[in-house]
C-alpha cells in the first residue's frame, strides 16, 4: 500500500472532490455485507464495520439506512468482487479491488486505463504475490502513547503501527494486523476503549519501491483515473 502512496492521492489529487465515490463505495459495501449476513448489523459483524466507516464520513444516517433497505429489498442489486492485477508505469504493481454487477464491463474499462496510462494489465497471480491482506485500523492519535500501545499490541498480531492522514490531512494512527487476527486485534483495541475511526482489510505491499516525483505523478494519473471507474473500491499499489 504505502504510506506514502496514500500522501500523493492526497496531495496531488487533493483538488479531486472525492465524497460522491466515496458514498458510493460504503452502499456497494453495504450491499456486499447485507448479502453476505443480513440487515441486522447486531447480528452482522462486516454490517457494522461498513457503518461505522460511513460515519466516519459523515454519510447521512439516513443514507446509510436507505442503502440497507435497499440492499434487503427484492431485486436488489448483487455485486462481484473482483481482482484486477497489473503494472503501471516505471514497473510499479497495482491491485484494483472491484464491486460489479457486470463483469464484461468492469474488466474493459480497467484494461483501458491501464492501456490509456502506459500500464500492463496482467493476469491472476502477476502481483499479487507481491501483497498480502491484512486489517487496518484508523485511530485518532490524540492521547494515546505510541510506543506503548505498540507494545501491548504485539501479541494481539500487530504487524506495524504507522502513520497516516485523511483526505482533509488530519492525523491518524494506523494499526495493521495480519487478516487472521483481526478479530483479536479488534477485541484488543476495545478492551482499552480505542474506538477506530474506520476498519479496513487492504492488500499492503511488502516491498515498496520508490520513484521521483515526475514518475510517482504518472502512476498516480493511472491511480486517480481507475478510482474514478464507478466499479472501483480501492486500488493498491507498492509505490513507497
Amino acid at each position: 500500500m504505502g504510506r506514502a502512496f496514500e500522501k500523493r492521492k492526497h496531495t496531488i489529487f487533493a483538488r479531486m472532490d472525492r465524497v460522491g465515490k466515496q458514498f458510493a463505495k460504503i452502499s456497494k459495501d453495504i450491499a456486499i455485507a447485507v448479502k453476505s449476513g443480513g440487515s441486522n448489523p447486531d447480528g452482522n459483524p462486516s454490517l457494522r464495520r461498513v457503518i461505522q466507516n460511513a460515519r466516519a464520513l459523515n454519510m447521512p444516517k439516513d443514507k446509510v439506512d436507505s442503502a440497507i433497505k435497499k440492499a434487503s429489498g427484492q431485486g436488489a442489486t448483487s455485486y462481484d468482487v473482483v481482482l484486477y492485477e497489473g503494472y503501471a508505469p516505471h514497473g510499479i504493481a497495482l491491485l484494483v479491488e472491484t464491486a460489479t454487477d457486470n463483469v464484461t464491463r468492469t474488466v474493459a474499462n480497467v484494461r483501458h486505463a491501464f492501456k490509456a496510462f502506459g500500464g500492463n494489465m496482467g493476469t491472476t497471480g502477476s502481483v499479487g504475490f507481491m501483497f498480502e491482506r491484512h486489517g487496518v485500523f484508523r485511530l485518532d492519535p490524540e492521547g494515546i502513547d505510541r510506543e506503548a500501545l505498540e507494545l501491548e499490541l504485539i501479541d494481539h498480531g500487530l504487524v506495524s503501527l504507522d502513520d497516516g492522514e485523511t483526505d482533509k490531512g488530519e492525523k491518524q494512527l494506523l494499526v495493521v494486523c495480519a487478516f487472521n487476527d483481526f478479530g483479536t486485534m479488534a477485541s484488543a483495541l476495545e478492551a482499552r476503549k480505542l474506538a477506530a475511526v474506520s476498519t479496513e482489510f487492504e492488500y499492503v505491499a511488502q516491498t515498496l519501491t520508490e520513484l521521483p516525483e515526475d514518475k510517482a505523478t504518472e502512476v498516480m494519473e493511472l491511480v486517480a483515473r481507475l478510482e474514478s471507474d464507478d466499479d472501483v473500491q480501492n486500488v493498491y499499489s507498492n509505490m513507497g
